[in-house]
């Protein structure tokens, strides 16, 4: 009986102290395994703490999923388990020619893929019959560019996608319009703000072929001035006030998008035109390019060169001769392709040599027939600023029996293609009898030191040419204002100095 008690109580304790074996074996098992996972990187790790397949693929692989993953503040994941040092993070996303760093920072539009402008329109007027554009230094500054316009979205924010530029090494320089630059976007205090430039562009959190977003938003545009129905640079009808006699003559045609259309010279006769002892008597004249802001300021730039006052102080005191001055207005979203005369800006279509046609077949003709004008190169002057003083350099260039006097102010011998310009400047053979270059230290903003350079040293280029072909200091002016910039107030500083020198009264030869 007792053999029988004892043979039951084995037979119940056997089966219990096996499975306390078994249990005891799977936690060693379990323990074992659970430190291999810690070395073994997670399969399609890389989704950070978003699980989705790649926990399903952990899943099956047997591990947890994304065990062990670190996930660093940009998504990237260093794969090194935890306790252990960090690695170096990867690259959320590579670029042509390899992996980039991270914090890789790049110009937009330095990028193969481009990039996407996000436009928020605060003052909710741009629709679909007022769309925004795009204007800038890759499409001439063309303010109703049909390939720039922005596409409205959803959320009542507006788009558009850029490609890479095809003249590389220039930052890239916008602003946002409505069709027109009577319609520009403006500040909160209504006033014009300068260009726009991209920020740069960690390229490491980008994914291959990944555009970048670049959110901006406009506050005011040009028709909430409260003069904003006479702001119109080319209104026939909108009243000058200019210092001594202006006077306005219509013609017909130009460039490109000109054909069929007029606009009004603006022709300021110097003291003593009207005067009957001077009834016999011829003037040199002096056409200068972008006539709406020679003589006042229109709503649509942010200031004047003042010529009238200028010529007729220098005038009075003796130091320049008597010149009729012709402003040519320029064609409003035409003009940089009618004083562009080489293909060097992306977007735009030269057609200087179309241009300087009309001037010398229309302009010259039509103000020699209205007012006693001198004939030769000697007494015929043409000029202007940025590419306004591109097209008068080409003029003279190219017609030295015509133009004898050049004032070119701010050449922009380094926008868009560098090559196309230096060929342009080599492709000079004649060069005019007198010509004054005026250039800014500070042409394209403080900030930008090297391009401020780069345009100095293109004019300083353009003078040691002039001097070579043996034009020596009675012929030519190089003037470099260290602080000046881009604008009418710097052209106006150096007007007297430019009008002294290229009209003296000691070279009056006038009847």
């Amino acid at each position: 009986m007792k053999r029988q008690q004892v043979a039951l109580l084995v037979w119940i304790i056997l089966p219990l102290a096996v499975v306390a074996v078994l249990c005891w074996a799977i936690a060693i098992s379990i323990s074992e395994r659970g430190d291999r996972m810690e070395l073994t990187p997670g399969v399609g790790a890389g989704a950070g703490d978003t699980g989705g397949v790649n926990a399903v693929g952990e899943m099956l692989a047997g591990n947890a999923a994304n065990h062990g993953v670190k996930v660093d503040p940009a998504g990237a994941f260093d794969g090194a388990p935890n306790g252990a040092p960090d690695a170096a993070p990867a690259a959320a996303g590579t670029q042509p020619g390899g992996p980039a760093a991270s914090g890789t920072m790049v110009a937009p539009e330095t990028l193969e893929q481009g990039f996407i402008l996000i436009v928020e329109d605060k003052a909710r007027l741009a629709t679909p019959a007022s769309p925004i554009f795009l204007a800038g230094n890759h499409n001439g500054w063309n303010p109703a560019d049909k390939s720039m316009q922005l596409q409205a979205q959803s959320d009542q924010k507006w788009r558009v996608s850029i490609v890479k530029p095809k003249y590389a090494g220039a930052r890239f320089n916008f602003k946002f319009t409505r069709g027109s630059w009577e319609l520009e976007e403006l500040k909160d205090d209504m006033s014009a703000p300068g260009n726009r430039e991209l920020p740069m562009i960690d390229v490491s959190k980008l994914t291959p072929g990944e555009q970048p977003r670049i959110e901006v938003s406009v506050s005011k545009w040009g028709d909430m001035r409260p003069n904003a129905a006479a702001a119109k640079a080319n209104d026939a009808y909108m009243p000058i006030v200019a210092t001594g006699t202006l006077r306005r003559l219509e013609v017909m045609g130009g460039a490109g998008t000109s054909t069929g259309r007029s606009r009004d010279l603006l022709v300021w006769l110097p003291p003593g035109y009207d005067d009957k002892q001077n009834a016999a008597k011829t003037y040199p004249v002096l056409y200068l390019h972008d006539g709406q802001n020679l003589f006042s300021k229109p709503s649509t730039a942010p200031g004047e060169w003042g010529v009238d006052e200028t010529a007729t102080d220098l005038i009075t005191k003796g130091l320049m001769r008597p010149t009729i001055i012709v402003g040519i207005p320029h064609s409003g979203e035409g003009r940089i392709s009618e004083y562009m005369p080489i293909d060097a800006m992306e977007g735009v279509e030269p057609q200087g040599q179309l241009h300087v046609q009309w001037v010398m077949s229309t302009v010259m003709p039509r103000v020699e027939r209205a007012f006693r004008v001198a004939r030769g190169p000697e007494n015929t002057g043409i000029g202007g600023s940025s590419l306004g003083a591109v097209i008068s350099l080409y003029a003279a260039a190219r017609h030295p029996e015509t133009f004898g006097i050049v004032l070119a102010e701010s050449l922009p011998l380094r926008t868009g293609s560098s090559a196309a310009w230096d060929e342009f400047v080599a492709g000079v053979k004649v060069w005019p009898q007198r010509i004054f270059l005026g250039m800014g230290g500070n042409e394209t903003g403080a900030a930008n030191v090297a391009r401020n350079q780069a345009f100095a040293d293109a004019a300083k280029a353009l003078d040691e040419k002039m001097k070579a072909a043996g034009l020596g200091p009675d012929r030519r002016v190089l003037v470099i204002d260290p602080t000046a910039e881009h604008t009418e107030a710097a052209w106006a500083k150096r007007l007297p100095q430019a009008l002294a020198f290229l009209l003296p009264p000691a070279m009056d030869g006038t009847k």
